[in-house]
């Protein structure tokens, strides 16, 4: 009886939950409509932190936050789908690891784009074909992702958010694991999976093929003979391809920052972060005294990182993060003294942290 009456409960919870979820769906609707009167964007980052960061505050357990987060990121996507289908383009295939960040990010109700390279998830937001598009940024171990740092250079496209994602990468095949003679993958999984590797498949034996996603390299290892593959468990899953070993990267705490791109950055929410691109002339303490007036006020910089410019040998593009947005009163004086001393300089976006 105790457990019947529990589950009649559950019932009445859920009867309400329904009500009130159908009753945020109207109001969703309703503001859908003044965001397009208004000419605003659909999908806005800087609203989307606050109200999770306002969910959390309220939570009183038993729940953990990242559960609360996990339910209100679908209940969001819907509303999104509700006030505009919204498309977004990513790396790869269903199962890879920018699929994973898209669906983490805006939940697995709005339309995904799969993408053969990281040029062609850029051109599909620069063309609206998409209107968001999912791009990895930078590895805990391996660093740089350069085709996307490449393209931020390059594009007209903007910064309006990140994530961050923990990576789990397994070694798929169909096969016995004997008979492998290739394993394929992306070459930032091949990296990540260097030691796992060299130990399992030693390059005397078994060729490290890099492809442009770990979707291909499933594709791949499902259909060539003596073929194996690396990536995400959810592949495994997606595909059917079985799990011969799982968390075979080389470091536990191996995860990849995600930026989404678009035609417009986010506003500031008081915990932002601000990505830049520069070029300096070729001179001694060129660098140090570009980053004084960021020390004189005090701007706290939470990346630096130097990239080759392919046109001109021996000269260098610096990236950079910074605490605060671009239109604070000090991070802006900042960036236009930065541009006086550049020869090149271009803010890549504002976003919420």
């Amino acid at each position: 009886m105790e457990l019947k009456n529990l589950r009649r409960k559950i019932d009445d919870i859920d009867a309400q939950l329904l009500a009130l979820l159908n009753a945020r769906a109207q109001v969703s609707l309703k503001v859908g409509q003044a965001k397009h009167k208004d000419g605003r964007n659909v999908y806005v980052p800087e609203r989307e932190q606050q109200l999770l960061a306002r969910l959390k505050t309220l939570n009183a357990g038993p729940m953990n936050n990242e559960a609360l987060e996990a339910i209100w990121r679908e209940i969001m996507s819907s509303s999104l789908s509700l006030e505009k289908p919204l498309r977004i383009a990513y790396l790869g295939g269903r199962g890879s690891n920018s699929w994973l960040a898209a669906v983490r990010k805006f939940g697995s109700q709005l339309e995904y784009l799969g993408c053969q390279s990281i040029p062609e998830v850029f051109q599909s937001v620069q063309r609206k074909e998409a209107d968001y598009g999912m791009v990895p940024i930078e590895n805990s171990v391996e660093g740089a992702v350069t085709p996307t740092i490449d393209m931020l250079v390059d594009s007209d496209l903007q910064v309006c958010a990140h994530i961050l994602v923990r990576i789990s990468h397994a070694f798929l095949c169909k096969g016995p694991v004997s008979a492998v003679k290739k394993v394929y993958s992306n070459p930032q999984v091949l990296a990540q999976c260097r030691n796992w590797l060299l130990a399992n498949c030693p390059p005397q034996r078994v060729k490290h093929i890099s492809v442009a996603a770990t979707t291909d390299a499933v594709k791949l290892a499902l259909t060539e003979r003596g073929a194996a593959a690396l990536a995400s468990p959810e592949c495994a899953r997606i595909y059917g391809i079985p799990i011969i070993k799982a968390d075979i990267q080389d470091f536990a705490h191996n995860a990849t920052r995600f930026f989404v791109i678009a035609h417009h950055d986010a506003a500031a929410t008081g915990k932002d972060r601000t990505s830049i691109v520069f070029s300096i002339k070729d001179r001694v303490g060129a660098l140090s005294s570009i980053l004084t007036p960021f020390a004189r006020s005090r701007i706290n910089l939470t990346k630096i990182e130097s990239r080759p410019i392919k046109k001109k040998a021996w000269d260098y593009y610096f990236f950079l993060d910074i605490e605060g947005h671009r239109e604070d009163p000090k991070i802006r004086k900042a960036l236009l003294r930065l541009e006086g001393m550049c020869k090149f300089m271009k803010i890549l976006g504002s976003y919420p942290v």
